[in-house]
């Protein structure tokens, strides 16, 4: 039995940060039905440029949405907004990401649907918080990453701000939903009343910076986990690339002039990472051209030999082939609809009893509206009306699907 059997998820929301969350739940049995616009969809679908030229399914739109059934409403139509009323009642949970407002404006806000479903627990994701002077704001991963201040972070002191290319921020958004969501479902078990769930990736990328930030508000210290505690932490090899740290470990320097083979008289001096960072100049000129002279695969068995934390720097295509993550089962297929399985990421938490499981895979824009309708007890009179009316889409009616 799946962890989350029996719960049924209402997802209305776009890209990644709050589909991500629905598709964790998803992954544990929660059945989730997904609600998008007629003809376009959710806007992920159209951004895997590969995949439109060649009229694929978007690579992106799979890694974020399998285990769910899509239906098309138009939410502009009032008759659209009267089919969520009907359904709204009968599902556990209900996913947003819509700009702070846009709910209310549409009759779909908190206050209003806990009046017909008080058990209702409501999950709104933002890019900046529901009140506040950015409120309104498009929120964006990368400028979450600015405004937290990690792009400046990431650029090193006096450098150039850098913008992580993975949306990390993001990621971390998502789950921390998905943990919202469970939390309130849990507190629902004992006092039978949903509640609302709020996330943003202004809070997220502030609360992934807790040790950071700490420092920052206690002492006025900047912590720099690269910078103050070694010299460069990546390396050029002879064939590549390698990621050497001097956490833990007093005495590091000393140990990799002795598995480099290189004079560790120097060693006296930086007896500490903290005098390692200090004196990281004299260090890299020391290290840099004796890294260089070996391969990463003989570099890495070395440190390893006398448990200096190190990795290579791989690409994520190499990455995507380590032993390591294929023993974790890391990489994940799943059945797409009119083309081949794709093969994405598994979500990364397993369970002994209850795992996540694949269950259907991605389907095309519209193509559960009827099935779904007919489930919450829509006549088919009545979906042939609201489908003739312009407020639902088919699978086959849409570009892109």
């Amino acid at each position: 039995m799946a962890a989350l059997d029996g719960i049924t998820v209402l997802e209305i929301s776009e890209v990644m940060q709050a589909p991500l969350a629905a598709q964790a739940l998803a992954d544990f049995g929660a059945d989730v039905i997904k609600v998008e616009r007629p003809g376009r969809g959710d806007a992920i679908r159209g951004q895997d440029r590969h995949a439109t030229a060649n009229g694929l399914v978007s690579s992106y739109f799979t890694a974020l949405n399998r285990n769910k059934r899509c239906i098309c409403l138009d939410l502009k139509h009032p008759a659209a907004r009267g089919v969520l009323h009907r359904i709204v009642p009968r599902v556990d949970v209900l996913i947003h990401n819509f700009r702070p407002g846009v709910m209310e404006r549409l009759a779909l806000g908190y206050e209003e649907l806990r009046e017909i479903h008080p058990g209702l627990v409501y999950a709104a994701a933002s890019g900046f918080g529901e009140t506040g002077p950015l409120a309104t704001m498009g929120g964006q991963d990368m400028v979450a990453q600015s405004l937290s201040g990690i792009a400046v972070h990431s650029g090193g002191p006096g450098g150039r701000p850098h913008l992580c290319p993975t949306p990390f921020v993001d990621y971390a958004s998502g789950m921390s939903l998905a943990q919202g969501i469970l939390l309130a479902l849990m507190e629902r078990q004992r006092s039978g009343q949903g509640q609302k769930v709020s996330i943003s990736l202004l809070e997220v990328a502030m609360g992934m910076q807790t040790l950071e930030a700490t420092s920052q508000l206690m002492y006025g210290v900047e912590t720099n986990w690269v910078a103050d505690w070694f010299p460069n932490a990546v390396f050029a090899t002879a064939d590549g690339w390698i990621t050497v740290l001097g956490f833990y470990r007093d005495d590091v320097f000393t140990r990799i002039c002795r598995v480099l083979e290189i004079d560790d008289s120097a060693g006296a001096a930086y007896p500490t990472p903290e005098a390692m960072a200090a004196g990281k100049q004299e260090l890299n000129a020391i290290l840099e051209p004796e890294f260089g002279k070996r391969p990463t695969a003989d570099c890495i068995e070395r440190l390893g030999s006398v448990d200096v934390l190190c990795a290579p720097a791989l690409t994520l295509a190499e990455a995507l082939e380590h032993t390591q993550v294929r023993h974790n089962e890391t990489v994940l297929t799943v059945p797409v609809s009119q083309q081949p399985p794709a093969r994405t990421i598994a979500h990364p938490v397993t369970l002994s009893r209850s795992p996540a499981t694949v269950r259907h895979g991605v389907g095309r824009l519209g193509e559960h509206t009827r099935p779904v309708l007919r489930r919450f007890e829509f006549a088919a009179d009545e979906i042939d009306r609201l489908a003739a009316a312009g407020v639902l889409g088919d699978a086959g009616d849409e570009v892109g699907s």
